[in-house]
């Protein structure tokens, strides 16, 4: 076994730093639901999301054996090119953060790792079955089976409670809505945190550290769940907004639907080994839900630009890792460049990101957005329920953001 190099070093530092960009790009995937419906406050929400996706880190090791040793060929690959894919997984997020678009943190460092390692060796780095059937089926699949267990969820909820007490059965669906979206938050760190500890196993396999094919050391795990747990707590409210208010407006009974139907579809993938997109189950679970209620509809605009952003994170995080280690092969002064690049890139991006910036006072605020042409059908040939929708009872304005008032699910 050989020491960790400087390089190597650096590398996994940039995985942590990846990392702790999942877990704060990753929260609304938790958490956005509890928020905009008032079943917790976001602060708290934040707090309780990160303690359990660090519980979460420790549950299972399958995902990230799938990334050591699936995804690509560890023979003949160098540790920069590890590093190259980590730039163009950290890019990717930070843009769509900066944009408020919940893209996939997975698919980004999927898209990075194969576009720096065709670049390094050819396509015969890259093992094609395991990308298909553990990454592209699943990225496909996951969503509109969440989604389509989200929606008929939602309308059982609604039969269900439609002859007890409104405000009663709000503050169930209000406690339910907490209890399922720390189950979203302990099934992201089982499968997220993995992704990280995979990706510094790999790289401590290519560097000779470990034996390939080794399970990922104690400190690893460890490193892994420390980071997305402290992404996590920090919060990404542009994406809690867009997920939470952005898609559709949920009722208590609508959060829960999704939440439950999204962390099966986690633990259960996780449980296989399957690297699925929690951003794609979560984000395809509020649609389900949102369409599951009588009159509500999904704001289709917000979610074409969700469904561009996916089909483009992983050829443009490719094409990054793909130029970054090109850069890396001209020697040390190729990836100090880069490493600047990556410091100078994300810089820009928070930059830009203060002009007008969501925090936790005004992540429940939502720009009036013109009907699309979708969605004026569905609501027209669809009429709103007959009463109000009852939301959870709202937090203490003096203490923290509150729910919308209550209203139909309109664009």
């Amino acid at each position: 076994m050989e020491h960790i190099t400087l390089l190597l070093g650096i590398v996994i530092v940039t995985a942590l730093v990846f990392d702790f960009t999942n877990g704060f790009h990753d929260t609304a995937n938790a958490m956005a639901t509890t928020i905009s419906t008032g079943a917790l406050k976001p602060k708290v929400a934040v707090a309780m999301s990160a303690t359990l996706n660090l519980v979460g880190a420790f549950l299972s090791v399958e995902v990230a054996k799938t990334i050591s040793g699936g995804i690509i060929n560890e023979q003949g690959i160098r540790v920069e090119v590890i590093f190259a894919a980590l730039v163009g997984a950290i890019l990717w997020n930070l843009l769509t953060w900066l944009l408020g678009l919940p893209s996939s943190s997975s698919h980004a460092l999927f898209g990075g790792l194969i576009g720096a390692a065709v670049s390094s060796a050819g396509w015969s780095a890259v093992n094609g079955s395991t990308v298909v059937t553990k990454v592209l089926i699943p990225a496909v699949a996951a969503p509109i089976v969440a989604g389509l267990a989200a929606m008929l969820a939602t309308r059982l909820s609604y039969v269900i409670g439609s002859r007890t007490d409104d405000r009663a059965t709000a503050k169930g669906y209000r406690a339910g809505s907490i209890a399922s979206a720390g189950l979203v938050s302990l099934a992201h760190g089982t499968n997220d945190a993995q992704k990280t500890m995979g990706i510094i196993t790999l790289a401590l396999v290519t560097g000779g550290v470990i034996a390939p094919g080794s399970n990922p050391p104690t400190w690893v795990i460890v490193s892994a769940g420390l980071a997305i747990a402290l992404g996590t707590y920090l919060g990404g409210w542009r994406i809690i907004r867009t997920l939470g208010k952005g898609l559709t407006d949920l009722a208590p009974q609508q959060g829960f639907a999704a939440q439950t139907s999204a962390a099966a579809a986690i633990l259960a993938s996780s449980h296989i080994g399957f690297s699925l997109s929690t951003t794609q189950v979560c984000s395809g679970a509020v649609m389900g839900a949102g369409l599951g209620r009588k009159g509500g509809v999904v704001r289709w605009s917000t979610a074409t630009r969700m469904f561009v952003a996916w089909g483009l994170t992983l050829p443009a995080a490719g094409l990054v890792g793909a130029g970054a280690e090109s850069l890396t092969k001209q020697g040390t002064w190729g990836t100090i460049t880069t490493g600047v690049l990556l410091v100078a890139g994300a810089g820009v991006i928070w930059t830009l990101s203060r002009r007008r910036p969501v925090t936790v006072d005004n992540v429940n605020d939502v720009e009036s957005e013109s009907a699309g042409v979708v969605t004026t059908a569905i609501a027209a040939v669809i009429p709103p329920p007959a009463g109000p929708v009852v939301t959870a009872p709202a937090p203490d304005r003096n203490s923290g953001p509150t729910a919308e008032p209550t209203s139909h699910a309109t664009v």
